[in-house]
This record gives structure tokens, sequence and C-alpha cells, in this order.
């Protein structure tokens, strides 16, 4: 297949493609670059190449509908169960429910050293690496956060000290 026959292909039926797939998935962009890479490494050039363009675009859109679907599913399930991030059989005296609402309050650099830290078990070089920055810069952002969560539940949260590990 020429560059010339994929551009002319392209320029031509890229639109209606899309239009095609977006009675199936919401990413009918992506479904047809996907279609046009296929095509571009078939061994053979089929004969009818706008049907077989067509089929390729709906077999890949219906396969992603699905894919959205289960998505939204497991994002709703997710969603409706609502699960607390602190346990409350693990700290006495503290609300769950706050506590967990509180800890979405902090900003996400933050969020992700304490979660990585108090439940992933991560230390703070491990945490670093996964974060791109520095041991010195996590450890800092989770001594903001601890900080933050304190003074935002207005409770005396013990801090144990910790070298890290």
């Amino acid at each position: 297949m020429t560059a010339q026959l994929l551009s002319r292909l392209f320029a031509e039926h890229a639109a209606s493609l899309e239009l095609f797939a977006r009675q199936y998935c919401n990413s009918s962009e992506d479904v047809v670059q996907h279609a046009f890479l296929k095509l571009v490494n078939t061994h053979a050039t089929p004969d009818d190449l706008v049907p077989y363009l067509y089929r390729m675009v709906r077999n890949r859109a219906i396969s992603v509908a699905r894919s959205e679907a289960r998505r939204e599913s497991r994002e709703r399930r997710v969603a409706a169960r609502e699960e607390p991030w602190f346990e409350p059989t693990h700290l006495r005296d503290l609300d769950a429910r706050a506590a967990g609402d509180t800890l979405r309050t902090l900003p996400q650099d933050q969020r992700e050293i304490i979660v990585g830290h108090i439940y992933g078990g991560l230390t703070f070089e491990e945490l670093a690496r996964v974060m791109g920055c520095s041991s010195s810069t996590a450890h800092r952002r989770y001594t903001e956060a601890l900080n933050s969560l304190r003074e935002r539940i207005k409770s005396p949260c013990t801090q144990k000290k910790d070298n890290g590990s």
C-alpha cells in the first residue's frame, strides 16, 4: 500500500468512518486511527478497501463500546460502595468517614504520600521513585499532609518517629 493511497483513503473516508464509529462508542477518532494502522500493517492489501475499513471500524467500535460499558459499570459500583479510606477498627476515636473525606481534600501529591506510606508500607525512598522526587521531598510532603490532616480533623494525631522505612 502506497502512502498516497493511504492518504487519499484517509482524506476521503476518515470523517464518515468516525461518524460510523460514533454510533457504537465515544472514542470514534481512536477507532478510525486504529483501523488505518491495522490497514498499514496488513501483508496483503484487500481488494475492497473501503468496506474493509468499515468492517474494521465496526468491529473495533463494538469492542471499545463493550470496554467502555464495563468500565462505567465498575466505576458505578465503586462509587456506590464509597468505602472509607480509614478502617474504624484501626483508629480509636476517629470518624472513618470524616477522615476519608478530609483525606480527599489534600492535594494529590500529599494524598499519594499518605496512602502509599501508611497503607502501602512504602518507604520514602520508594515513594520518591514512584513520584519522581527526592526522598526528602517525599518526607516533607508526608509531614505537610499529616499537619494538614491534624488541622482539618481538629483531633490530636500522634506521630511516631519515622526513619523512612
